[in-house]
């Protein structure tokens, strides 16, 4: 792609490497690129990607292993560098890809980029799945329903056929069908075959070529793992193993049975909900007995072991031990969570630190321990720290290299943001937000208070198992004269419901008086606001498919709204006029057709006009 290109597309160019503090430095990019690109590639530099808080949300760019921005932070989205060079970063809420220089190889058009898998990439558009090429060049000559990732230059694809049905295939990597749709289901390719069920129900192993290797009278098979297969010889029974032959090695006995992996498999011998997990060898034998919730192979020959919180409530979650794949517990029940081993080590957490271990479960003293939930992994040079829903970088000498900043400027203002963390209870995390900078300490002191109620901040008993798990966080999506909004988010998770409910709750606040406005606060009195607005609204879910009409009755006087640069944006909750995957239905209405009823000598328009 030329600069020309670059710059018809108003793409911000790769800067020289600079610090926070000279962001908004100005520099000659013409002088500095070829000289800073080259020693970047002499240096053989690594880029990890960090953001920057400002009104808006999050920009995201890339520093290096100091904890400098090397491609500034321009993206509302970054992600890792991949093994090819090759990153996916999202502008104008679209997916493109670029490489180590921060120029585009592929230009943000889609609404969604898979990593890359053996040089090929997953897209997705409002027309379905594609692939590309490292190049960025299409390679399907049409849209499916669905494509996975490549493995064994395969990629599984679906489509429906005349009778709404989902049918499976295979793509080759040049982006062909090389086994057309005609699978009622089908595995990824692995050691160069593939698990695909038959039109007449059946299942059977099939080649690289389709060729059918053995056929299975059962009614499942599952996925191949150590030449075993898991199957059920009706829908009611249980589940065994057989070999690729079709050989009985295991009788069906299991109420549930995980592929094997290095010779031992997870099973469930439960008849209920509660679960009762063990560990098999290849002959059917316990390992580790089946006394057990939730547990999880992690490599190198460990294993998690749950035991349930409340053992009457296993959905309340477990703690788990750290044991081998010969049976020993090597720890007692004292994690939340440890991920996948590599290397010899793992990231685990409790209720205070996440921090390595190591083979025997022991914690490793030399590398980060970092406060909160979540997990840390070596990253090239540095050790990446996700924890708390927040980002860190720490180098291998245990110094912390940078983290995200907890600031948010107001332009040309004394005002800041200032990002504040909440966490009486493993279960109960919110970030709000605390002004700073005002000149006058009691509208300050008044603000503040209003705002912590706002974000959800309650006692929370720290040792007390919650019935639901709690998140929140903020954002300041618009600021302007003297009016700030605040976006409140959050997702409460029921233990043992289907999904959460998110929330969404915006706070429009005077920062010279302290007033919190309304939505009636921006129409004159006695205007019908409400009416107007309603049909509007009405008019635009029309052409909305996903709405219950049924449901839409017009907005309330006190209803869900928020200010932004285009104009007055009115929102519904889930469930309140559509489905819940619908989200927040939000409709925008430019103040030019409200005009009439504006109160432009009012306080609420006089904040931000």
């Amino acid at each position: 792609m030329s600069r020309k290109d670059l710059q018809s597309e108003n793409v911000i160019l790769p800067l020289r490497p600079f610090g926070a503090e000279s962001l908004s430095k100005p520099y000659d990019y013409q002088k500095l690129r070829d000289a800073e690109l080259k020693a970047l590639k002499t240096r053989g530099v690594y880029l990890f990607p960090a953001s920057i808080k400002e009104v808006g949300g999050n920009k995201w760019g890339y520093i290096d292993a100091k904890g400098e921005f090397v491609l500034p932070p321009i993206y509302e989205h970054a992600g890792d560098f991949q093994d090819n060079g090759l990153a996916i970063v999202r502008l104008k809420n679209l997916s493109g890809v670029i490489d180590s220089k921060g120029y585009f190889i592929v230009k943000p058009k889609y609404e969604t980029i898979n990593p890359f898998s053996e040089g090929r990439a997953t897209v997705i558009d409002n027309q379905g799945f594609r692939v590309i090429d490292e190049s960025g060049k299409e390679i399907t000559s049409k849209a499916y329903s669905f494509i996975g990732d490549y493995k064994d230059g395969r990629a599984l694809i679906a489509d429906k056929n005349d009778h709404d049905q989902y049918l499976y295939g295979y793509l080759n990597r040049r982006g062909k069908e090389v086994l057309p749709l005609e699978y009622e289901s089908a595995s990824d390719f692995q050691d160069e075959k593939a698990i695909v069920k038959l039109k007449d129900g059946t299942y059977a192993l099939i080649s690289l070529t389709g060729k059918v290797i053995k056929n299975y009278p059962y009614s499942f098979v599952g996925n191949i793992g150590d030449g075993l297969l898991a199957f059920q010889e009706d829908p009611e029974g249980k589940f065994g193993y057989m070999d690729e032959q079709g050989n009985i090695i295991i009788k069906p006995q299991f109420t549930e049975a995980q592929a094997f992996i290095n010779g031992r498999a997870i099973v469930n011998t439960a008849e209920d909900y509660k679960g009762q997990y063990g560990l098999i060898d290849q002959k059917g034998h316990f390992i580790i007995k089946p006394h057990y919730q939730s547990p999880f192979n992690l490599g190198e020959s460990k294993i998690a072991l749950g035991k349930s919180v409340i053992p009457e409530k296993p959905f309340y979650g477990s703690l788990y031990a750290l044991a081998d794949s010969e049976g020993h517990i090597l720890t007692g029940f004292i994690f939340n969570g440890i991920s996948k081993f590599n290397e010899g080590m793992a990231s685990a957490y409790n209720d205070q630190f996440t921090f390595f271990i190591d083979t025997s479960g022991k914690r490793i003293s030399s590398l980060p321990t970092v406060p909160g939930s979540g997990e840390l992994h070596v990253d090239k040079t540095l050790i990446k720290a996700e924890v708390d829903f927040r980002l860190q970088y720490y180098n291998k000498n245990n110094q912390l290299v940078w983290k995200q900043d907890q600031k948010i400027p107001l332009k040309n203002s004394s005002y800041i943001v200032i990002e504040n963390k909440y966490k009486p209870n493993k279960d109960y995390l919110v970030y709000f937000p605390q002004v700073s900078g005002g000149s006058n300490v009691e509208i300050q002191r008044k603000i503040n208070l209003f705002l912590k109620e706002f974000s959800g901040i309650k006692t929370v008993s720290s040792n007390k198992q919650l019935d639901s798990s709690y998140t929140g966080d903020f954002d300041v999506p618009y600021f302007q004269k003297d009016l700030l909004v605040i976006e409140k988010t959050g997702y409460d998770y029921p233990f043992g419901a289907a999904h959460g409910i998110p929330l969404r709750r915006y706070a429009h606040i005077n920062l010279k008086t302290g007033t919190i406005y309304q939505l009636k606060d921006l129409f004159k009195p006695g205007s019908q606001y409400v009416k107007m607005i309603s049909g509007m609204i009405a008019s635009r879910i029309k052409n909305k498919s996903y709405v219950f009409k049924d449901r839409y009755t017009g907005i309330r006087p006190d209803q869900p709204f928020f200010i932004d640069h285009n104009g007055l944006n009115i929102y519904f909750n889930p469930y309140e006029i559509a489905p819940y995957v619908a989200g927040f239905p939000t409709f925008e209405i430019p103040f030019e057709e409200v005009k009439s009823l504006i109160d432009d000598e009012g306080d609420f328009w006089r904040s931000f006009h």
